[in-house]
């Protein structure tokens, strides 16, 4: 090609010792050619240094040109394309200052035609009608070429744009003192921002204990009420500043010297002392902050928009867009709460399925003459409301709505924080996080507020995604009354754990153990170090293998299972009632999986026909039993610390009591399991030697002896040990304290000085005046409950609160009922945590396996906290889905 453009022959080529460059078929080309070719030194590109150099230059042109307009690499070829062609027609040192252009074509090269790279151009729409199927003809100039050489459509380069504006917007920092300024936002983009700062209105974190700063010899901090009088005013935990949301965000429309102030905006306001300086921020009608305040009313005020106004839509029109977008989010709503996929492989128009989200509008279409007239086919071209980012749109919509609900019900409330973290199907990482707090009622409440991915699990990583949150959601950690974690070191680290690290800015975030993980690791320390246990266990899963590798052992288990059920169903052996004796099959006992074990032990009960085995078995359903009532207690949400403590005492009683009467009635039940399946039963006075030793070397004991001290007395106390051992956190004095606030047997439990060493704990809350106030109040309130019949039977603090709220007697004991409130705050295990987990799995599986972090989190939340989401109105939805950006449609 060359050397048909400029009519002269090449003759030498040198190059590097690449595998283009050698092969046989370019060598065969230049002997055919008579061109002569030269080959560098391996590793010494200097010897061809011109190319080397101006490829570099190439290179990185086209690498600046890409990263300044923000455009994927993709449109690297048209980047190359352009850094070459500006090269060509730029005059150089070498050529004595003229363009390669001209030297190689003998004429001046035009310039007139270049634009800048990656803007948006426009064509005019008749002429590409004949070409293309899009009536669209809007492109990103990628080149300095003309459209018709090089057009990208918007769908290649604006689905970039879209997705990083997403990645902007769900990463806006919440804290004023944080934010960039709005200068450096791109110019496309900055009233989106703005829209969605409005939407989440102004950072007032009420509930913030705001330190004291010490101004001319006084101690000053802001004032809270502020936020009532300058509904505008925000503050920022991270500076200590007062700062003005509308001046933030349209102070780059103003020039130096309007009287702009960088004060409200940039330093922020400390002045504490001096309230007039903020009145004299608002100024007069025409002041800078006067008229940011109307340019935001302005933005969120669609009906005044520019393509509000070119639409110019009818009564019908907007009559229309209502009943289209109200379908559209039944149908969101509906997916949302079965936790259902949105899109389909196929969409087309000749598909057969085209997506639960469009299938489900048909359905309604088909059923709803209104509905069908204005949806579908039927609705404008650009309003079908159909596309992936209105699906999105309306499910953050609901989301935002969600855990707007979830925080207003919170109400300042202290909340205690439960969070852990697990990979996904893709294999991310995710952080789940639940507050815990007391509700109006009295009630303990676990919400999930979302999920959270993080690049990693450390403990610093996590504690930057919890700030994050709370951030977004305006929340102050000064309200934070405890953590609960499982015993990673990562969350629990004495020196910078999760733990520590918050502990060290609110120092009455008081961390409990997950007790729920305690007592499994209890229970797998004592299956772990018996050797005849381990054995027991180590036989369950190989009989979960053998059963489970084939069809027909499976069948006839399940044959053999419910021939047993029908039997002890004739002979009144088993109870009968809604969800019993239904088919089931084994399941592998799990480490981390509560219950497993004791289930696995029920199930496996009829199976293996040895003595040691059955009574191995009969032994490990009754300890496991003891513990599992435990297990189940400890994962209920509104389970509170002090009933928690109370359970794991009865848990050890009962152990203990096994341990001293239990062993001949375990005893009868194994002879008489043996009897009926006619297995051999030894003779209890006969010598026990263990099959894995010797018989010379083996201790001369009974089977008696065995079986009741080697084994049952030996793994109860062990047990026991185990579980004194994991519960440490219950002879701590917080939760001895704690304890006296028990109205169990008359409130037996009740001490007043324990009490009061229990308030100390809580210095913020509870000053030295409010201190000698609860002392005289705890005398009133403890005569008070123990002459009132309502109060006598109640079992837990948890009830207690509740039947203060409803007698009102919370106002008249407000001490004591903020002794209450603090006492049931306190997490007793993650089990809300492990359960968002599992509902992720449904969420996001093996065939929606490339879901978006936002899109997760999102539908996770309205997944998980249903009961709220329902009580949220379609009006509340819609009018935030509006105000997220610029629609064309209008309500």
């Amino acid at each position: 090609m060359v050397e048909l453009q400029s009519g002269f022959k090449v003759k030498c080529v040198r190059s590097d010792r690449r595998g283009e460059f050698t092969s046989s078929e370019f060598n065969k080309l230049c002997e055919e050619g008579g061109i002569q070719r030269q080959l560098t030194t391996t590793y010494t590109p200097q010897q061809n240094g011109v190319v080397e150099r101006k490829n570099r230059t190439v290179v990185e042109m086209a690498k600046a040109m890409l990263h300044e307009k923000n455009m994927p690499y993709s449109l690297w070829a048209e980047a190359v394309h352009t850094a070459v062609y500006l090269l060509n027609h730029s005059p150089t040192k070498t050529l004595e200052n003229i363009t390669p252009f001209e030297a190689y074509n003998g004429r001046k090269p035009g310039i007139g035609h270049l634009k800048v790279f990656g803007s948006l151009c426009y064509v005019m729409e008749r002429y590409f009608k004949r070409k293309f199927s899009s009536t669209t003809c809007s492109s990103d100039n990628v080149g300095s070429s003309s459209v018709r050489d090089v057009g990208i459509s918007r769908d290649v380069v604006g689905s970039s744009k879209e997705s990083e504006l997403q990645d902007v917007l769900a990463n806006l920092p919440a804290d004023p003192g944080l934010r960039p300024q709005m200068l450096d936002y791109d110019p496309n983009i900055r009233d989106e921002v703005r829209r969605a700062y409005l939407q989440k209105g102004p950072c007032q974190p009420k509930d913030h204990t705001f330190p004291q700063t010490d101004l001319s010899g006084y101690d000053r901090r802001f004032n809270v009420k502020w936020f009532d009088e300058f509904d505008w005013l925000e503050y920022s935990i991270s500076k200590d500043a007062a700062f003005c949301l509308y001046c933030y965000l349209f102070k780059s429309n103003f020039k130096i010297g309007q009287g702009c102030s960088d004060v409200f905006t940039e330093v922020g306001f400390t002045n504490w002392k001096k309230k007039d300086k903020i009145r004299q921020h608002v100024g007069g009608v025409g002041s800078v902050h006067n008229q940011s305040r109307q340019y935001c009313v302005d933005l969120m005020n669609q009906k005044q928009h520019i393509q509000t106004v070119l639409i110019k839509q009818s009564d019908q029109a907007r009559i229309d867009y209502r009943i289209c977008l109200t379908a559209s989010l039944d149908c969101v709503r509906f997916l949302l709460k079965q936790g259902l996929p949105f899109r389909g492989n196929d969409e087309s128009d000749t598909s057969n399925n085209k997506g639960n989200y469009v299938e489900l509008l048909q359905f309604l279409a088909d059923h709803d003459e209104k509905v069908k007239a204005v949806v579908l086919e039927n609705a404008p071209g650009n309003l079908k409301l159909i596309a992936p980012t209105i699906q999105k749109d309306l499910v953050n919509a609901c989301a935002t709505e969600t855990i707007k609900k979830i925080i207003k019900d919170m109400d300042g409330a202290f909340f205690s924080l439960l969070v852990d973290e697990s990979r996904d199907i893709s294999v991310k990482e995710q952080m789940a996080v639940v507050f815990r707090y007391v509700d109006k009622r009295g009630y303990v409440i676990e919400r999930f507020v979302g999920i959270q991915h993080v690049s990693d699990t450390t403990s610093n990583s996590l504690k930057e995604a919890i700030d994050t949150l709370f951030s977004r959601e305006e929340l102050s950690i000064s309200m934070l009354r405890g953590q609960g974690y499982d015993g990673a070191s990562n969350m629990k680290g004495e020196f910078n754990g999760l733990k520590t690290q918050i502990l060290r800015e609110n120092p009455y975030a008081y961390y409990i153990h997950c007790f729920a993980h305690q007592l499994q690791l209890a229970l797998v320390a004592v299956a772990k170090g018996n050797a005849d246990v381990a054995t027991f266990f180590t036989s369950c899963n190989s009989l979960v293998n053998i059963v489970g590798a084939s069809c027909r052992r499976r069948d006839m288990l399940r044959d053999q299972l419910q021939k047993n059920i029908t039997e002890a169903l004739e002979n009144d052996d088993l109870p009968t009632g809604r969800g019993l004796n239904q088919e089931t099959s084994l399941k592998r006992a799990g480490d981390t999986r509560w219950n497993s074990h004791y289930g696995e032990a029920n199930r496996s009960l009829r199976e293996i026909q040895s003595f040691e085995f059955v009574f191995h078995l009969f032994f490990m359903r009754s300890l496991l039993g003891a513990t599992n009532d435990l297990s189940q207690a400890l994962q209920r949400k509104d389970q509170d610390i002090g009933n928690a403590m109370s359970l794991v005492k009865d848990c050890k009683d009962t152990l203990q009591d096994m341990r001293d009467n239990g062993f001949e009635a375990l005893l009868d039940q194994v002879f008489s399991f043996c009897g009926k399946h006619d297995i051999e039963v030894p003779s209890m006075d006969d010598a026990y030697v263990a099959q894995w030793r010797s018989h010379r070397r083996a201790p001369r004991i009974t089977q008696i002896h065995h079986y009741r001290v080697d084994i049952f007395i030996q793994i109860i106390e062990w047990q026991l040990a185990e579980l004194n051992h994991r519960f440490s956190e219950v002879n701590t004095e917080l939760l001895i304290c704690l304890a006296c606030l028990s109205p169990n047997d008359s409130f037996i439990a009740f001490d007043k000085q324990k009490l009061l060493r229990f308030a100390e704990f809580y210095p913020q809350e509870f000053t030295p005046r409010d201190l000698l106030a609860l002392e005289d109040q705890l005398g009133i309130y403890i005569h008070h409950m123990r002459t009132r019949s309502e109060f006598s039977q109640l079992k837990g603090i948890g009830a207690l609160a509740r039947k203060m709220v409803e007698k009102g007697l919370h106002r008249t004991f407000n001490y004591v009922y903020l002794l209450l409130t603090l006492a049931l705050t306190l997490p007793v295990a993650t089990a809300s945590v492990e359960r968002a987990f599992s509902a992720m799995n449904v969420i996001k599986g093996p065939l929606r396996n490339r879901m978006g972090d936002q899109w997760l989190s999102d539908s996770l939340l309205v997944y998980i906290e249903k009961d709220v989401f329902v009580c949220i109105d379609n009006e509340t939805i819609m009018g935030r889905f509006q105000n997220m950006k610029t629609r064309r449609g209008q309500l």
